[in-house]
């Protein structure tokens, strides 16, 4: 939940009727739960109709429940402890079927990035990237396998590409203290956002680098400290985040550049195959070497 939504609540308290008071008290006591009720579980869990709790978010000036919900939600993702973490989780999973309710969370996250991500800003991601001398890929914590998959991609496409996935930040400012207008900055980073990268990446910027931030809204910590931003939707189903839709992205994001490094790509996989054959980096398969 944004600050706004507690200031709201804060500030027309005074005009709330008997049932409004218990659900303006049930959210900023328990936010972390609220944020994961439908209208109907809320206004159970007050003692209000569901009717009561859909009026309640129009008049505090949202266009419905939903939109009243991803207010609480964009606060919550980013302040949850992991123990909070769990207890929402068991609380949202009840005695569903885990497989098939991660499954179909990850598969609307996948949905709602297609819908919003900006298409203008993913091809500017794939020219600063072709065009930079240097390209750094920063992402720490649950972050990092993101960055080290892009990074290994891309290390087949450009010649100077450097990895960061060290959440110290002494230690990250050490290798990206060289950084200047030329090089090109991929910085990743989801609720709970790290510190580390959003201030790394505000230096790069600072630097005159452009920063690419992949994220889940432009007004993320990283969003804000980024010229390019790829949103990506990122949920909470449980003490793991699902990064489904930020590896699609980057999945785009390689096929894309590999479109246009494809003789680059043609010359270094034809030595990487007679490489990989020599020294049996692969197991052969039946019927591999029949023509």
């Amino acid at each position: 939940m944004s600050s706004d939504i507690l200031t709201k609540l804060r500030e027309e308290a005074h005009t709330f009727s008997k049932g409004q008071r218990l659900i303006a008290k049930y959210i900023s006591e328990c936010y972390d739960k609220a944020a994961f009720m439908t209208a109907s579980k809320l206004g159970k869990k007050v003692g209000v109709s569901e009717s009561t709790v859909v009026r309640f978010a129009v008049e505090l000036g949202y266009d419905g429940y939903p939109s009243m919900q991803k207010a609480i939600q964009e606060m919550v993702l980013n302040r949850l402890t992991s123990v909070q973490r769990i207890e929402v989780a068991n609380d949202r999973l009840g005695d569903q079927d885990v497989l098939s309710l991660v499954l179909h969370s990850d598969a609307e996250k996948l949905r709602q990035t297609e819908d919003i991500i900006d298409r203008g800003q993913f091809q500017k991601a794939v020219q600063a990237i072709l065009d930079a001398e240097r390209v750094y890929i920063l992402g720490v914590r649950s972050s990092a396998p993101l960055a080290n998959f892009l990074g290994y991609y891309l290390n087949y496409m450009s010649p100077n590409v450097h990895v960061v996935t060290t959440s110290g930040e002494g230690e990250m400012f050490e290798k990206i203290v060289a950084v200047k207008p030329e090089d090109c900055i991929v910085a990743i980073s989801f609720p709970r956002y790290s510190s580390a990268t959003v201030n790394a990446a505000r230096y790069c910027r600072d630097a005159g680098s452009t920063v690419i931030g992949l994220t889940d809204n432009g007004m993320s910590p990283l969003g804000q400290n980024a010229d390019i931003v790829l949103e990506a939707k990122s949920d909470m189903v449980s003490l793991v985040d699902s990064l489904v839709a930020p590896m699609s992205v980057i999945n785009a994001l390689i096929v894309a550049i590999a479109a246009k490094r494809e003789q680059r790509l043609s010359r270094i996989f034809t030595a990487l195959e007679h490489i990989w054959d020599e020294h049996n980096v692969y197991e052969k398969q039946e019927g591999d070497n029949e023509h």
